[in-house]
């Protein structure tokens, strides 16, 4: 009788060891890429802008800042992004990519923006010369 109350606890103990556990949803994983250039009208870098890529679904939020040369790079999960960049005062966006669809291991590039500076209105009354 102690032998097989025994042997019992060592099978449940056995069998509990091996259950895995609980399963955890994985992180998202930043399986594919977005990238681009920010340019000027006149074709000039534009730096230190910040670029976000938004997950149309899920609401997710993903970004970068623009290099030296303008450029941006962005890892993201699989998923449909619509991408946005920061304005300084007195920009407007003159070229803006559509929304991006990104699989895994995608490079998605040429997701580029132009940014012109908006012109000022005259003011009433200003000299005319």
């Amino acid at each position: 009788m102690k032998i097989t109350n025994v042997l019992l606890s060592f099978a449940v103990l056995g069998a509990a060891a091996c259950h895995p556990g609980p399963v955890l949803s994985p992180k998202l994983a930043a399986n594919g890429t977005i990238a681009g250039i920010v340019s000027n009208t006149a074709k000039a870098a534009v730096a230190d802008h910040k670029v976000t890529a938004i997950d149309v679904a899920t609401g997710a939020r993903f970004e970068a800042t623009t290099g030296a040369n303008g450029g941006y790079t962005i890892k993201v999960p699989e998923g449909t992004y619509r991408l946005e960049i920061e304005l300084r005062p007195g920009e407007v966006i003159t070229k803006q990519p559509g929304e991006t669809r990104v699989h895994k291991s995608d490079l998605d590039p040429h997701r580029d923006f132009t940014i012109a500076s908006k012109s000022v209105p005259e003011q009433p009354g200003a000299a005319h010369g």
